[in-house]
């Protein structure tokens, strides 16, 4: 027997250990982890594969057998942090320390909230107090409900919770694009042409006589809808919000085309054409290798201009660009790209995060490059903004926007 095999046979862990696992994985299925019994036993045996007196190799192989997607190794580094340390009294503590610990001022990310309600999650809620007076009578006439501050909060400081009502109302959203005249025509007793050929192939019912006249009017459809988003790690946390968005649209009408980049560009439109939302995500993170990564824009508009411009953006097509606008080139040949996919496109829409801040001032290199070549500058950062994208998409362009 080899030694790999020996190693590979080798007894599992004792039943404190055992029992620790056991619990962390169910931390973890409350976190919204897809955490089942095959990686629960992957982790006992890893774990009995390595020297666990080393924390870095331990949460090094949990992490390798029981996270799957690259949006939730925050959560799981989030949860290892807080459960190994001491996982009966967190069991108790830690939902609240998380929160305690932080200043005021300061919005719990979206991690640590999910985990805070994962670790809270045994313990029963405080009995009410009783009240010492009647409480004063309050007028609820202008009290806002939880649908309508869900509306413009951040993405990013969203719960679990939050963002499962917030893809509910995402994937509510119809885009109904602003129909644009095609080069065809339509034979109709109401059209605005007259078709000769077809009124001479008509005559010849009558021995060659013109009795009336055939008309055509144009086609209308709505113009093709390309969305390119930046899913680095300064935009994961929208980009992930967004793909719900994204594959809400595909699957509501057709010529819709979706790219990611990172430090590289991937079409996948294929992918976010299957209905069920599972299985298109689950596609698209194996087909999607830079993710949370750096940031590479022109670089990537550059190749989308050279390979798939004259594919998908024909007959006044509507563009979505997505970022921040952070580029780790130092915008290299990014005002150029820009530019260029500006005119090969009717209407280029850039989609900025950071415009959520009152403040917003464009300083970074990249933002100033790009910002002279896009016909409209929107946020897209809560439920709100993007029904206000939609909103702006039904209508017709008449300018820019900024």
């Amino acid at each position: 027997m080899t030694e790999g095999a020996a190693a590979f046979l080798a007894p599992p862990p004792g039943r404190a250990l055992a029992a620790n696992v056991v619990a962390f994985a169910r931390l973890l299925r409350r976190a919204g982890l897809p955490v089942g019994p095959s990686e629960t036993l992957a982790a006992a045996r890893a774990l009995s594969l390595i020297d666990i007196g080393q924390k870095a190799e331990v949460r090094a192989a949990l992490r390798a057998v029981m996270v799957h997607r690259h949006e939730h190794a925050e959560i799981f580094d989030t949860a290892f942090a807080i459960f190994w340390r001491d996982p009966e009294a967190s069991r108790h503590a830690a939902a609240m320390a998380l929160l305690e610990g932080m200043k005021p001022e300061e919005k719990p990310r979206a991690g640590s909230r999910r985990m805070a309600e994962a670790m809270a999650g045994d313990r029963p809620p405080p009995p009410p107090k009783e009240p010492e007076e009647p409480p004063p009578l309050q007028d609820a006439s202008l009290t806002v409900s939880a649908l309508e501050k869900l509306q413009t909060m951040d993405f990013e400081a969203m719960s679990a919770a939050e963002l499962a009502m917030a893809r509910a109302e995402i994937r509510k959203l119809h885009l109904p694009l602003d129909e644009r005249p095609t080069r065809r025509m339509r034979l109709g007793t109401r059209g605005s042409r007259i078709d000769l050929r077809a009124t001479l192939r008509r005559s010849r019912r009558t021995g060659g006589e013109i009795i009336s006249l055939v008309r055509a009017r144009r086609i209308t459809r709505p113009p093709p809808l390309v969305a390119i988003c930046d899913i680095s790690g300064s935009m994961a946390r929208y980009a992930q919000v967004l793909l719900h968005f994204l594959h809400a649209v595909t699957n509501d009408r057709d010529r819709v085309s979706c790219f990611l980049f990172g430090t590289r560009l991937t079409n996948i439109t294929r992918q976010l054409k299957h209905r069920d939302a599972e299985v298109a995500f689950e596609m698209v993170a194996k087909l999607v290798p830079d993710w949370s990564g750096g940031t590479r824009i022109g670089e990537a508009l550059e190749k989308f201009n050279k390979l798939w411009s004259r594919r998908v953006l024909g007959q006044g097509a509507v563009v979505l660009l997505i970022t921040d606008g952070l580029d780790r080139d130092g915008a290299a040949g990014l005002a150029e790209a820009t530019e260029r996919l500006q005119q090969s496109c009717r209407r280029l829409i850039w989609l900025n995060p950071l415009l959520r801040y009152s403040g917003f001032q464009p300083k970074s290199q990249g933002i100033r490059a790009m910002l002279p070549h896009v016909h409209e500058f929107r946020p897209v950062h809560s439920l709100a903004s993007l029904q206000q994208l939609v909103a702006a998409l039904s209508e017709r362009s008449s300018g820019r926007t900024r």
